[in-house]
């Protein structure tokens, strides 16, 4: 099982990561070649693509469980369209596809998955595509979360996983323990509150229009930092880590294009990259 789990957690993160990085077309939707059947060694595997259709509520929450990724795509729709990848191993295709069947996928509440728990490797990755006012809160434990098109209050927590964000506004908070972060932002100026984002284990990647007006918050503790944006460049060390332990920290906290909403993005052991973007619409 531990095989089964290290690799299909790697297949999450690779998945939300990949969709949250495209430019809006694919977010949020897991197709049938997405969702697809392993094998290796003594172990087969085999999938299943279940589709819903909810009502909208104003607010939803997904807990993706111990392995699962969860990826949500904010657009101009009147209901939840949710897509569960349902995935499931054993030592024959006949066992997987027991265990297969066995998964329920529960939509009333929180949106989650039921499945063996007598060690039996299973999971569930989520894609949903949302009205773009939708609240949102996500879990993961090890599985990536990628979330685009989304202005809203947003909290988002995984442990081992990336986290992927774009054209976002409102209110975001979100961290994850092992992941790099990648967030990029659209329009002159963030709609809401503002964006918190903390990684522990994991490099940033910050995207943002050259003349895009905010409070931009960013650093490192134990990691490079580069910058194409000159007004987002560590020019001196203002902050110092302590070099006994061989750390030096590099942290920005500056107003750019006149200011605006905060956006704090922040990691303690991973590089830092902050790049200019094309200024694409919502």
């Amino acid at each position: 099982m531990r095989k089964f789990v290290s690799f299909f957690s790697l297949s999450l993160f690779m998945l939300a990561f990949v969709i949250g990085s495209a430019a809006g077309e694919a977010l949020g939707s897991i197709s049938g070649d997405d969702c697809k059947n392993y094998s290796w060694g003594s172990k087969e595997s085999v999938a299943e693509l279940r589709e819903f259709k909810l009502p909208a509520s104003g607010r939803v929450s997904v807990d993706a469980g111990k392995n699962g990724g969860i990826s949500v795509k904010g657009g101009d729709v009147g209901e939840v369209q949710l897509r569960a990848c349902v995935t499931a191993s054993g030592d024959s295709a006949a066992e997987a596809q027991g265990v297969l069947s066995s998964i329920r996928v529960n939509t009333s509440g929180t949106i989650s998955a039921e499945g063996p728990a007598d060690g039996k490797g299973w999971a569930v990755s989520f894609s949903l595509i949302v009205p773009r006012n939708t609240d949102l809160e996500l879990k993961a434990k090890n599985g990536g979360i990628a979330i685009s098109g989304v202005e809203s209050n947003v909290e988002f927590e995984t442990v081992n996983g990336g986290v992927a964000l774009s054209n976002m506004g409102g209110n975001v908070r979100g961290r994850t323990t092992n992941g790099g972060v990648s967030v990029k932002l659209a329009g002159q100026m963030w709609r809401g509150n503002g964006l918190d984002v903390l990684t522990t284990n994991g490099g940033v990647s910050l995207k943002l229009p050259a003349t895009y007006a905010a409070n931009i918050e960013t650093g490192t503790v134990n990691g490079g930092f580069r910058s194409d944006i000159p007004e987002l460049n560590v020019t001196t060390e203002d902050v110092k880590g302590d070099w006994s332990r061989g750390s030096r920290a590099k942290q920005i906290n500056t107003a750019i294009n006149g200011g605006g909403p905060v956006i704090r993005v922040k990691t303690t052991n991973g590089g830092i990259k902050i790049s200019s973007a094309e200024d694409t619409k919502y």
